[in-house]
């Protein structure tokens, strides 16, 4: 299999037609062709999207469903698909069509010579909020993880196979993707994405789960939480200014 691609979905029912239309339409004609694999995980939703997952697997050979007993947040659900899943590349990506299926390809390529690449979103459609906490979440990150600055940590995603093998070895309840990432390996790449509106409804991601992924962020790194909280009151007296 040389690709798998790990979707967590939340309430997405509504989206997940087009969002599995689309990318059928983008892998079709590339070399890729029909050697991928698309695994969808229902972190419990609250609407019919386990329902919908179920339906669409009957009309997609290459798709696969997982249904979690609970919701565990994207980072955990992202986690069920890595053990599951089988592609020597794999991408992850959101299921509310934000993140453009035209770019799996590129991002594809770019694990060639790559063992992760990273997205930046170009012309952002997030709410206001949203911009401010993902620049706050860029500097805390960089500081706890040891990150380079320039590489921001989206969850449209690439990583190779070799970085996956490291990745699921983890046993943390608390999972913080990245920083699984990061410590796996240093060789990352970056490339500019357009970022598009929501299809349908609400982003399911709220400021309270925000602050469990930082969290959680926290828990993987070596800083004590002490030094987080100084970082935090200090970021948040800035975003209160804004």
């Amino acid at each position: 299999m040389n690709l798998s691609i790990i979707i967590p979905v939340y309430n997405s029912e509504k989206i997940l037609d087009n969002l599995m239309s689309q990318i059928d339409s983008s892998l079709s004609n590339t070399e890729i062709n029909d050697n991928y694999e698309v695994i969808l995980i229902n972190d419990q939703s609250k609407d019919e999207s386990w329902k919908k997952i179920k339906n669409l697997c009957l009309n997609y050979k290459f798709l696969k469903g997982i249904n979690l007993r609970e919701n565990f947040g994207q980072h955990n659900a992202i986690m069920a698909g890595l053990n599951y899943c089988s592609g020597k590349k794999i991408i992850t990506m959101d299921d509310d069509l934000q993140h453009p299926p035209e770019y799996l390809i590129n991002i594809y390529n770019e694990l060639k010579n790559n063992d992760a690449c990273y997205t930046y979103y170009k012309n952002r459609r997030h709410i206001k909020w949203k911009k401010i906490v993902s620049w706050a979440n860029n500097i805390i990150s960089s500081f706890l993880l040891n990150k380079p600055f320039h590489i921001y940590l989206s969850s449209f995603r690439g990583i190779n196979r070799n970085v996956v093998n490291k990745i699921i070895q983890s046993k943390d309840v608390n999972v913080y993707l990245d920083s699984l990432i990061l410590n796996a390996t240093k060789n990352i790449s970056m490339i500019t994405v357009e970022h598009s509106q929501r299809l349908s409804g609400e982003s399911n991601y709220t400021f309270k789960k925000l602050i469990k992924l930082w969290s959680n962020m926290v828990l993987s790194s070596k800083i004590y939480p002490v030094r987080f909280s100084s970082i935090l009151v200090g970021l948040l007296k800035i975003t209160i200014k804004l």
